[in-house]
Parts: C-alpha cells; sequence; structure tokens
C-alpha cells in the first residue's frame, strides 16, 4: 500500500505554527480531506500543540509530516481504499532536542501545560521514540475505521494508548 507524506520544515520561532496550520490545511484539502470535516479540524489542532511543543519548549527548528496511508502521489486516494478515501492520517514533528516531551498539571488559569493532555484526548494513538540525537513525536487519527491498526507504529515506541 502506498503512503503519501508531505513534510515541512519549521523554523524555532512561535511565530511558525500559524504558518504550519495553514500548510497543514492546504495539504489536507489536496489530500482529500475537506475543510468542513470535523477530523480536518482535529488536525488542525493536533499540529498546533505538536508544533508548538517542538519550538517553545525545546527552542529547536522542527520539520512537520502529514502522512496518509493509502493515498497515491500527487494526493489521489488508490483505487479500492475504504471507499476511495483515506481513513487514517497520521502527524509527526522531529525536533534535534533530546528531552523527552512532558506532560504538565496545568491549573485553572494557566496558560499552557495542557498539550499533551489534548493530544492524548483528540488522538486515536499517539507516542514518541528517541531518533538520533532527537526525537519524534507522532499521532494518529481515525476517520472511520483504522486502515491499518498501528502501521506507523516503530517497535520500541511508548504509546499512551491501546
Amino acid at each position: 500500500m502506498q503512503v503519501l507524506q508531505m513534510q515541512m520544515e519549521v523554523r524555532a520561532d512561535p511565530a511558525e505554527v500559524g504558518r504550519a496550520r495553514r500548510w497543514a490545511r492546504s495539504r489536507l484539502a489536496g489530500s482529500g480531506i475537506g475543510a468542513d470535516e470535523p477530523v480536518a479540524e482535529t488536525l488542525i489542532l493536533l499540529i498546533s500543540e505538536l508544533v508548538t511543543n517542538a519550538v517553545v519548549h525545546t527552542g529547536c527548528p522542527a520539520v512537520l509530516r502529514m502522512l496518509f496511508p493509502g493515498a497515491a502521489a500527487g494526493g489521489a486516494v488508490a483505487a479500492g481504499v475504504a471507499g476511495g478515501r483515506v481513513d487514517t492520517v497520521r502527524v509527526e514533528v522531529t525536533d534535534i532536542s533530546a528531552r523527552p516531551p512532558r506532560r504538565r498539571c496545568a491549573e485553572g488559569d494557566d496558560t499552557g501545560g495542557r498539550g499533551l493532555e489534548l493530544v492524548d484526548g483528540l488522538a486515536d494513538r499517539w507516542g514518541w521514540h528517541r531518533e538520533g540525537t532527537g526525537k519524534r513525536i507522532w499521532c494518529e487519527v481515525d476517520r472511520g475505521g483504522p486502515l491499518w491498526s498501528g502501521a506507523f507504529e516503530p517497535q520500541h515506541a511508548a504509546t499512551n494508548r491501546a
């Protein structure tokens, strides 16, 4: 099965979060996921949280990737894949910081500390693993039934959901 992968380099600047959201919206539309679909907004929020964590908490540049299993090059969905649509989207953010992601306990009026809680609540699966001198944090969102249950999950990833 083919996997369409798109990626964007993100500078270590909080303003990059907005650019990442705009980039992701255009790529989702090109993959056949409509802007009016609830999964589109879920993915944009997840991307926003993961990119924010990468640039704010590490101070390092990052790479944002979106992977669409069952999609052919150019965004077309492979014939016979779940009625002609991509059912699972994977989002990955890699950075060069060795510091692992850490859940924080946000209090009522705190303006931060909820990112990984949002990821845990919105993603169907998520986790992270070390990669070289840095790390890769990932999440998957199913549009319907899962196309590949854990197909992207690395053997040694620490997952937080079954």
